[in-house]
């Protein structure tokens, strides 16, 4: 298996687990660069609650931030993100393999499609219920009704 360090991986797993951090994401990917402010201006959320989420995305370093005067610019950096997909193209080979041979097997012995010939004929009983003696059928066929709610009403609410 290839090795890789848990850390970065988790940080970027972590960071990606979020819609809002996605979205962060996906709009640095189709700019290349953009405010904090503009990043922000889509989202019905403060502007430190973006920040906290650009925070996570640094850390992951998912995202590049720079100072311009008053002006933060983030720009979007891949290092991290090729890493995850390394690992995640690791398991698919091995997941499409092992389907590839699922699927060679199965083609190889396939179901027979005929009932076989050479058994004695007999009829087939009308349901599994028909295969069990009578003494072990339970007598009752309806369905149990539920039982009375044990919980009591609400009481008066207090007014403080």
């Amino acid at each position: 298996m290839v090795k890789y360090l848990d850390e970065t991986l988790d940080r970027t797993f972590a960071a990606l687990c979020d819609p809002t951090r996605r979205t962060l994401l996906a709009r640095l990917g189709e700019q290349e660069s953009l405010s904090v402010s503009e990043l922000a201006q889509p989202f019905a959320m403060s502007l430190p609650a973006i920040m906290k989420h650009l925070d996570v995305l640094s850390d992951a370093g998912l995202v590049a931030r720079e100072k311009t005067g008053r002006t933060v610019a983030c720009r979007l950096t891949a290092r991290p993100m090729e890493q995850a997909m390394n690992w995640l193209n690791h398991y698919a080979q091995f997941w499409s393999d092992n389907l590839d041979r699922l699927a060679a097997f199965v083609e190889d012995d396939p179901w027979p499609t005929d009932p076989p010939t050479n058994l004695p004929s007999q009829p087939a009983p009308a349901s599994p219920r028909a295969q069990i003696p009578r003494a072990q059928v339970s007598p009752s066929r309806g369905v149990s009704a539920r039982g009375p709610k044990k919980s009591t009403p609400r009481g008066p609410i207090r007014k403080t």
